[in-house]
């Protein structure tokens, strides 16, 4: 793997210098634009809007627009708006990670020591587990401020970013009617819960559209005409609620 950033996570006086990895990776296909005419691929050029000419990326700049006109920035000018955070990941606080909204998570990557010394990589790993606790930091990533939670998964420490506050949407535009659910419809429903319950095992899951859309163009690949799977459409036997979750622990008993 390839490093995408450099710098140290620091907590109290302890720094630990460490170096950025992805920890994704998407399981979609890669699809090229192309002619239909040809097949030929298209290829997407940055053209001035009013020369119509094609800007050579080193004459491309960034702006922000104020009224009618623009403000360009400069690297230095990224660099000097955050420049403390630029290249450390500073532990703020310490916190439960059952309290973060799984909406706020982004992305994970994994962070690796970057010295002969890693005494303070693994006290940080052991501490996090022993406390239960995950560290809440701030950093630049890609000239943006990014916040993020600093976890162990394993041996390793992981920096996952989270959205801020303010990129989560409020949920009161929403027109949500509150509904009135009996007794014996909510002990129905926790029944239905815990029957589906099951300790977390995200490898049980894979990309299955991926892989079917991928036998289809091997299928076309050699001229045969691919198998379309039928859509299975589950259809309730009753409109009655109680009867619906009743039906579903009887399914789930017979699987």
């Amino acid at each position: 793997m390839r490093s995408i950033w450099k710098g140290s996570v620091g907590f109290g006086l302890v720094n630990i210098p460490i170096k950025l990895y992805s920890a994704v990776q998407s399981s979609s296909l890669d699809f090229d634009m192309l002619d239909s005419r040809d097949h030929s691929r298209i290829r997407y050029q940055r053209v001035n809007e009013h020369t119509q000419k094609e800007v050579p990326y080193d004459k491309i700049v960034k702006g922000f627009k104020i009224d009618d006109d623009y403000v360009i920035m400069e690297d230095q000018d990224f660099e000097d708006a955050a420049p403390e955070k630029s290249r450390e990941i500073e532990i703020e606080s310490f916190v439960d990670i059952a309290d973060v909204n799984p909406m706020y998570y982004e992305t994970s990557y994994y962070a690796e020591p970057d010295s002969k010394n890693n005494k303070a990589y693994a006290l940080l790993i052991q501490a996090l587990k022993k406390a239960k606790k995950a560290g809440l930091a701030r950093f630049v990533l890609r000239n943006s401020e990014s916040l993020c939670i600093v976890h162990p998964v394993g041996n390793v420490l992981v920096v996952t970013r989270i959205r801020f506050g303010q990129e989560i949407r409020s949920a009161e535009e929403l027109d949500v009617p509150g509904t009135e659910v009996s007794k014996k419809e909510l002990d129905m429903g926790l029944a239905l819960i815990e029957q589906y319950a099951e300790r977390f095992d995200v490898s049980k899951f894979k990309n299955e559209y991926s892989d079917d859309l991928l036998k289809i163009i091997h299928e076309k690949a050699k001229g045969k005409r691919p198998t379309i799977k039928k859509l299975k459409v589950k259809q309730a036997s009753s409109d009655d609620l109680y009867d619906q979750l009743m039906n579903s622990l009887k399914t789930k008993k017979g699987a």
